[in-house]
Formats: structure tokens, sequence, C-alpha cells
């Protein structure tokens, strides 16, 4: 399981690990950053909601000879998960909010537009961890939800101007046969929206896969709820007679403007409430040379905040 890292070299120097440190990664996904923070001597407790991939991470680390706590759930739970493994008052937690090239390339569950696959897109399929809200698949919603609602997450989680027009054309669809395939429904949206947008610089299809994407998997309200819950869990700064140092950091790399905007958001209100200090007055991008050997990067910001 190859995975290149987005934005390691700035992560490194916001967390700055080092032996007798603690961090969380969040998001493990395929453990680029998890094993660097390893191999300089910290210590570090990875979460991967998704069930494949938690199990390959901790075949490769272990094959790495690199001993780390890989455990199969959510961030949202990062409270419980932390207390459990000794991990509450850390000195980090990290979130790298992309979702993996494994995932596209290998998964078999809908997430790219480029390959004939069932419409699933959940991260998490093992059934017994999840609520029926979460394992409500891609398929479900197109061919069961409204063209109101369909047209809703179109527009807000995707930010796609001719929502309309292709949750209309879902539906009419759907009448004749449920849709159950990507390629079927990346045809939808092309006979749908115009002639002109077929031919844009992004895929005509990119906003409706990230749109459900999201909805399946439920990411703008977990990260509000991660990122809440991380904060609770890094160790304090030093009060006045320090100065009022910030302690424990969290690190958030976004890939879209809709989490950037939460990231940003959730910061602010915590800093005007005295709980952290925004570390990162812009967002930091990756560099030129990483965006050449990385085009996935291209889009990663990361905010960086310490708690009070």
């Amino acid at each position: 399981m190859s995975h290149v890292p987005v934005l390691l070299n700035e992560i490194l120097e916001a967390l700055q690990p080092k032996p007798g440190k603690k961090f969380i990664d969040a998001t493990a996904n395929g453990g680029g950053h998890v094993q660097a923070l390893l191999e300089r001597g910290a210590e570090v407790l990875a979460i991967e909601w998704d069930e494949q991939l938690a199990k390959a991470l901790s075949s490769k680390l272990q094959a790495l000879g690199l001993k780390t706590p890989v455990v199969h759930d959510s961030y949202v739970n990062i409270v419980a998960i932390a207390k459990e493994h000794g991990f509450d008052q850390c000195d980090g937690v990290l979130f790298d909010l992309g979702f993996s090239s494994w995932q596209i390339e290998e998964a078999g569950r809908g997430f790219s537009f480029e390959r004939d696959e069932p419409l699933d897109m959940r991260y998490n399929t093992a059934d017994s961890q999840q609520s029926q809200a979460e394992s409500e698949t891609a398929a479900d919603i197109l061919n069961g939800w409204s063209e109101q609602e369909l047209a809703d997450i179109f527009k807000e989680y995707g930010e796609e101007r001719f929502d309309g027009r292709i949750a209309h054309a879902i539906v009419q669809a759907r009448r004749t046969s449920p849709i159950t395939r990507t390629l079927q429904l990346v045809e939808i949206v092309r006979e749908a929206v115009p002639f002109a947008y077929r031919r844009g610089k992004i895929h005509f299809a990119t906003r409706v896969f990230q749109a459900l994407r999201i909805a399946v998997n439920q990411e703008l309200e977990n990260l509000k709820k991660g990122i809440e819950a991380a904060v609770e869990v890094l160790s304090a700064g030093g009060g006045s007679s320090s100065g009022g140092k910030p302690g424990g950091r969290i690190a958030v790399i976004a890939f879209h403007s809709l989490e950037d905007r939460i990231v940003k958001q959730y910061f602010r209100e915590q800093r005007k409430a005295g709980v952290v200090e925004i570390l990162t007055k812009k967002p930091l991008r990756a560099t030129l040379e990483e965006i050449t050997e990385n085009r996935r990067s291209r889009s990663a910001k990361l905010r960086v905040a310490g708690k009070l």
C-alpha cells in the first residue's frame, strides 16, 4: 500500500515530534504521517475509519518494525479512544481530510467517475460498527431521495451550478431503472449539463461525486464533531506565569473550501473564547516542488492551532 503524505515537512514543523511526545493521527490512511512521526521517536495513536485501510496499515507498520496501536473507528470518538490508549492530554492531533488513492483505485466502491463500479462510496463498510444512517450508500441516496433533496446536496456539498437540472435528470432516469453504477451516473450527468460545461477544466461529474461522498459519510458533520473533540484531548498550555504559551497542537489539512471553512470558523470561535491560539495566520500550501511530485497536494491547505 503506497501512500505519499501531503505537506509532510509542514506537519513536522508544526507538531515538532520527538521522544517523549504523544500524537494522534485521526485519519491515518496509508500511514505516511504516522510513519514520519514514529521515526522521530514520538508515540503515535493511529485512527482509521476504513477497516481495510486500518488492517493494511497495521500490517505495514509491523513489517517496518514500528509498534503503534491502529484503531478502526471514527475520529468523532477520539475522546474515548484517546483515554482507552493513554493518549488523552496529548501533544498533537492531526487530520488529513483527503481520501486515499487506494480508495479511488482499488476499493471498488464507486469513488471515481473513471471506473465502472457499484455506487457505494462508504469509507467504512463494517456493518457491525455502523448505524443505519451511516450504512446508506450513494445508490440508496440516488434512488431514494427526493429531487429537491438531491439538488440541495449537489449545491451545498458539491457547489454544483446545475444542481437542479442534474437532480431532475436523476429522478427521471431512475423511473426506468435503478441507478447503481458509476458510469451510469456519469452518463446521466453528462446529458443533464450544457455542452460547454462538459468541456471544462474540471470533469463535469466531479462535484456530483464529491457531494455524494460527503453525504454518504456525513463528512462535514463529523468534521465539526471531530475537531471539537480533538481540542478536548490536547494538553493545555501554560498559564500567565509562562506567558500563556500554547500547549498541544491541532493540525488540519483540508482539500476543498467546505472543509477549510469549517476549520477556519471553528479556530476563530475558539480563539475568541480563549481556548486556542491560531498558529497559521493563513493556511500553509504545498511548495511547487511538492505539487510537481504529488499533484494531490495542489489543493491542500494546512491550518494549525495550539491549546491555551
